[in-house]
């Protein structure tokens, strides 16, 4: 449960702001999107593996964005 402190003297949308960098902070949406649907482990790890070697392509230069 995310908790804001705000003052009485406070702007309501700066409240709000505020809650939404800590929800988006806390990764509570991407956690229930992951809890929707099963994937197996062995996918998980060959995913890891495949973002590993594109983030090691482009440091060393053969991938240009």
């Amino acid at each position: 449960m995310l908790i804001i402190d705000s003052k009485d003297c406070e702007n309501i949308d700066k409240a709000l702001k505020k809650y939404k960098k800590k929800f988006e902070k806390a990764k509570v949406l991407l956690q229930l999107r992951e809890r929707q649907s099963f994937t197996k482990p062995s996918i998980k790890r060959r995913a890891q593996v495949l973002k590993a070697v594109y983030k090691q392509q482009i440091s060393s230069g053969k991938i240009e964005i």
